[in-house]
């Protein structure tokens, strides 16, 4: 039997006629929990509805989505209203939705919450805890995938940036069962030998689902004991994982990782330059104000004449000086006018003036004798005259 071969555009085309003919296939409520959501700037809504057991892709154009009364999300439990279409071009079926509700939040998203307000409650998220990311690091850890556009492009990025960083990629699972795990370890590697300086933390876009590992708690635990700064660029820019609030800080993409781990060394030159050129400035500005302020010292009286003062000071002293003499002349002289008034007062009552008129005084055994009583035969006395002492002796 000859068969005559036709396009893959015609199969297509004649697998869209048999589904669009199928009438239940034309209005289906189907319900499963949405992943890997997509709202387009177009305003259209890309996303897949799955199940425990299989998934389908759908779309919802801008033309129903101004009907919505909520906003979807990643792990969304939703019942949707459609008619299931073949895209020709792609040769994949889908299912184009006018109508979408709530039906709860999947077992994913709900965890996901869980785990989030937890370590909020715990302080794990808080900017007290977040280390600084080293303005200059000479070694730039990678957690991610060997393979794939992720490492190329934090290596393109780094070495554009800075020729001299070093990349040091620690490859770890990024998806699957028994990712987190090693992830974790892969952290706690990282810190026990030291090897980098910063850590980057990196997986391309994708589900809730694929994404995953890095919602788990062993993960957030490893990123907030981890010694190293660690920076988080887990999926797309619209992608928020529990790493990303836990880490010390979050990029929007692995490419933005590098760019923010990485300084760019042209920069860092210029600005380099910069400081080079404000200080000759400064210091020609400090020169020039010292230089001027010299000048203006310079033009004073005391450097013209040092000396000036010094002999200022000496006719001050001088006459100070004079002053003391002149004050201790007449101290001196009203001292010794009072002197000699009390050594004439003094000279009046002195019983020596009285020797001069005749008198003498009697002493025995230096005591000054006022009464013959006081004396008896042969005494030794001494007699004091106006001009010397001579000793007698009593006879009688």
């Amino acid at each position: 039997m000859k068969y005559n071969p036709i396009s893959v555009s015609e199969l297509n085309g004649y697998i869209k006629n048999k589904i669009a003919s199928d009438e239940v296939l034309a209005n289906v409520l189907v319900k499963g929990e949405i992943s890997n959501f997509k709202h387009h700037y177009t305003g259209h809504m890309y996303f897949t509805l799955k199940d425990d057991k299989s998934l389908i892709k759908c779309i919802m154009f801008k033309t129903y989505t101004a009907n919505l009364n909520f906003i979807p999300k990643d792990g969304m439990s939703v019942m949707v209203l459609g008619t299931v279409s073949v895209f020709e071009r792609d040769g994949v079926y889908q299912i184009y939705c006018k109508a979408m509700q709530e039906d709860g939040m999947g077992s994913l998203y709900t965890a996901y919450e869980e785990l989030k307000k937890k370590l909020e409650q715990e302080g794990l998220f808080q900017k007290e805890h977040k280390k600084r990311i080293p303005s200059m690091p000479k070694v730039i850890g990678v957690l991610t995938s060997n393979t794939g556009s992720v490492i190329r492009d934090i290596i393109n990025v780094s070495t554009r940036r800075n020729p001299n960083v070093y990349i040091r990629l620690l490859p770890v699972p990024v998806q699957g069962e028994g990712a987190a795990v090693k992830i974790a370890d892969a952290i706690r590697t990282m810190n026990e030998k030291k090897l980098a300086d910063v850590l980057i933390l990196a997986r391309g876009g994708g589900s809730l689902e694929d994404l995953w590992p890095f919602n788990e708690e062993i993960v957030a635990r490893a990123i907030y004991t981890s010694e190293i700064p660690i920076i988080s660029a887990v999926g797309h820019e619209t992608d928020f994982s529990i790493s990303d609030f836990v880490a010390d800080l979050r990029a929007p993409t692995p490419s933005a990782a590098a760019e923010l781990a990485v300084p760019n060394i042209a920069d860092v030159k210029l600005k380099l330059d910069n400081y080079q050129y404000q200080l000759k400035n400064t210091l020609k500005k400090k020169t020039e104000v010292m230089r001027l302020r010299y000048e203006k010292c310079m033009t004073r009286r005391v450097f013209k004449e040092p000396f000036q003062d010094i002999n200022e000071k000496y006719i001050q002293l001088d006459n100070v000086v004079k002053r003391i003499a002149t004050i201790t002349t007449s101290c001196l002289h009203d001292k010794r006018i009072n002197a000699i008034q009390l050594i004439s007062k003094l000279d009046a009552l002195s019983p020596l003036k009285t020797l001069t008129r005749g008198y003498s005084i009697i002493q025995k055994n230096g005591k000054v004798i006022k009464s013959v009583r006081e004396l008896k035969k042969q005494d030794e006395i001494t007699l004091q005259l106006t001009d010397g002492k001579r000793n007698a002796r009593i006879i009688e």
